[in-house]
């Protein structure tokens, strides 16, 4: 069931995110390629190409309604709710907001889906300890049976 945890089951450690934007990407921009950034990143305007988080413990991306990203992301802590065409790695916490549209697989540690987001893809759990996202290719996973 739904919020229903194994006794002893190890849980990761989540990091805190960062409070601060260090980078504006703004409503009338367009950006073509990757972005790669530390701290915190707002993105108003339109993103063509991945963005990763070079820190891998708290940095934060913060996607306005006005936002729009087609590419992959992989970023500790999310916030969205803007439009994403692309999968979404969140090693932390990812927080979909009413006006967020993704197509794509999400991969989180930790989710808040708020009424009116839609996801058209897979919403993945990572319970494990490392941040790796597993290959859903092996042939050594077990399928998931409680849905």
């Amino acid at each position: 069931m739904l919020g229903n945890k194994k006794p002893g089951a190890p849980t990761a450690p989540v990091s805190k995110p960062v409070d601060t934007i260090d980078t504006l990407i703004g409503q009338k921009t367009l950006f073509k390629g990757d972005v790669e950034f530390t701290g915190g990143l707002r993105v108003d305007g339109k993103v063509n190409g991945n963005i990763i988080a070079r820190d891998e413990s708290n940095s934060t991306l913060v996607l306005s309604e006005m936002s729009e990203v087609e590419g992959n992301i992989s970023v500790p802590h999310v916030i969205v709710n803007g439009t994403v065409k692309g999968n979404i790695k969140s090693t932390a916490h990812i927080e979909l907001q009413p006006n967020s549209r993704i197509v794509g697989d999400v991969h989180y540690k930790g989710v808040e889906m708020q009424l009116g987001a839609s996801i058209n893809g897979n919403l993945v759990c990572d319970t494990s300890i490392s941040s790796d996202v597993p290959d859903s290719s092996s042939s050594d996973s077990t399928p998931n049976q409680g849905l």
